[in-house]
């Protein structure tokens, strides 16, 4: 399979999924953000790189982490930011995205970040934008989200090494709602995880295509056995529209991270959860908050991860 959003240099045009990426691109990302972390989150030294763009944070959906960090990662570069607010534009009269999108970029805007609740409505804009614009998918839908699925291949190489061969990565929750697991699933397929386990009731499961090369599982209890990360996923009730969930309490107690739970897994495992989190519903607070938790350092790396991607895609 071909991945389309590549230039001829070999450089990336746009970031829209995770999916077929050359594992090469994937670890040049990882090693530039590493390298970039610490000058994410103060400082002066790299202000220079992007002088004189301009980022446009295209949110239309909500969100604090991702549109956050790409706002630093924007200026921690040098970078001009627009911050996009959708409830106040001209969306509210019937303006179309590609129109928007066209209005953008005549201002002079050379990056969007784009969030948005239909899938594949960032690649759709991404056919439609002129050239020397890209565009970064920051969640769609239930399609995907790659710079979330970059924080976490980071933050799983920090604390378990670069070779992802004798890893067992565990998901569990609602995997079929939601785009940072299929961005995950994708990565980890190709870094060559040794075993991707996925968890969840049936009714919260995606297609079979989504879990190809994955362990599915329907009690937590047997997945998270030994495995060395284990990656919550949000109960994202605003995209049911059936009552998937009968009782909060019995899918915690089904499926939530439990400190008990967390004792079968690899003494030393790593926990991770993109957030935001509903406490008692798919983590505890004491796993949460716990020693083993990288949910954090998820959200820190998430600066030097976007730093990286706007730097692949604008960087001369």
């Amino acid at each position: 399979m071909s991945y389309p959003w590549l230039r001829g240099d070999g450089r990336l045009r746009h970031l829209i999924t995770l999916d077929g990426m050359p594992v090469a691109m994937l670890q040049r990302l990882l090693n530039s953000a590493q390298a970039m972390l610490a000058h994410a989150h103060g400082g002066l030294a790299l202000r220079e790189r992007l002088s004189g763009a301009t980022l446009c944070s295209l949110f239309f959906e909500p969100s604090t982490r991702t549109r956050s960090s790409f706002q630093l990662a924007a200026t921690r570069l040098g970078m001009d930011v627009l911050n996009f607010d959708v409830a106040t534009s001209s969306v509210g009269k019937g303006e179309s995205d590609r129109d928007t999108l066209a209005t953008l970029q005549a201002m002079g805007v050379d990056a969007f970040a784009v969030r948005h609740s239909r899938d594949g409505a960032v690649a759709e804009l991404a056919a439609a934008a002129t050239a020397g614009t890209v565009l970064i998918n920051a969640g769609d839908g239930r399609n995907a989200h790659p710079s979330q699925g970059l924080l976490d291949m980071l933050t799983v190489r920090q604390a378990k090494g670069d070779d992802f061969s004798r890893l067992r990565i565990v998901i569990c929750g609602d995997v079929r709602h939601s785009r940072v697991a299929r961005s995950d699933i994708h990565a980890l397929r190709a870094l060559g995880a040794g075993e991707i386990r996925v968890c969840g009731p049936a009714n919260l499961l995606p297609d079979a295509d989504v879990l190809a090369g994955c362990r599915v599982h329907d009690n937590f209890d047997t997945a998270i056995a030994d495995v060395d990360a284990v990656i919550m996923l949000r109960l994202q009730r605003e995209r049911m529209h059936e009552g998937l969930v009968p009782s909060l309490d019995g899918y915690f107690r089904a499926f939530g991270l439990s400190p008990e739970r967390l004792r079968r897994a690899a003494p030393d495992a790593v926990v991770l959860h993109p957030g935001p989190i509903n406490r008692g519903i798919e983590i505890d607070p004491a796993v949460a908050d716990g020693p083993q938790s990288r949910i954090l350092h998820q959200v820190a790396n998430g600066v030097a991860v976007r730093m990286a991607v706007l730097s692949e895609l604008l960087e001369q």
